[in-house]
């Protein structure tokens, strides 16, 4: 019994994985989720789209990297996300772009 510890394990936090739309505030990202949904009438799929701010503290994502965040205590009064980590950087994106262009 010594070597247990007593540790609350979290249950699954829900996570988000969208693209960064802006980075101006100091430590906050504000990441956009685009999902298609079925219209309940008529079928035709709509784009719908939400909006988070989530708390990044080293300041390492930029506009246009596409991201995954996870839900988290309240930070601030809009700010109740964090960033789990960059998935793709746009710097990354363009580099791919540029490289393929010059080839052809």
């Amino acid at each position: 019994m010594a070597g247990e510890t007593t540790q609350k394990k979290r249950g699954m936090r829900r996570t988000v994985t969208g693209k960064v739309v802006s980075d101006k505030m100091d430590k906050t990202i504000t990441v956009r989720q685009e999902r298609l949904t079925k219209h309940p009438l008529y079928g035709k799929y709509i784009r719908r789209a939400s909006t988070y701010k989530a708390h990044d503290e080293n300041n390492t994502a930029r506009m246009g990297d596409t991201v995954e965040i996870t839900f988290c205590r309240p930070l601030s009064k809009t700010k109740t996300w964090r960033l789990v980590k960059v998935i793709r950087s746009d710097r990354l994106a363009e580099a791919e772009r540029a490289a393929e262009g010059g080839e052809g």
